[in-house]
């Protein structure tokens, strides 16, 4: 059973930038698509970005293309997503999930695709 604990979140300044971490324990990290989502009050969750298994491909919404970036370490097990130009519309909670998937090639943007899920971490961007 995999467990996942994100990290890093908080309260910043519009312009600012945050790194969240997710660290895996209980499972194959390095045979799995890692990828974060978010959900804002009154909203649906979201699809944010995803890393294939390798690391070598990475997939982001439109709305973060060019200002967040998705990494992992396949050696600590831990997926990060490096948010830089926060706005106030990115303010949320992040969660990362694991696709349930072994060896996918590429990533999915689907939440249904993902079958374990971290527990959350809100980011507050003030204007």
């Amino acid at each position: 059973q995999v467990q996942l604990v994100e990290s890093g979140g908080g309260l910043v300044q519009a312009g600012g930038s945050l790194r969240l971490s997710c660290a895996a324990s209980g499972g194959t990290f390095s045979r799995y698509a890692m990828g974060w989502f978010r959900q804002a009050p009154g909203k649906d969750r979201e699809f944010v970005a995803a890393v294939t298994y390798s690391g070598g491909s990475t997939y982001y919404a439109d709305s973060v293309k060019g200002r967040f970036s998705i990494s992992r370490d396949n050696a600590k097990s831990t997926v990060y997503l490096q948010m830089n130009s926060l706005k106030p519309e990115d303010t949320a909670v992040y969660y990362c999930a694991r696709d349930r998937a072994l060896w996918r090639e590429g990533v999915t943007t689907r939440a249904a695709d993902f079958g374990s899920w971290g527990q959350g971490t809100q980011v507050t961007v003030s204007s």
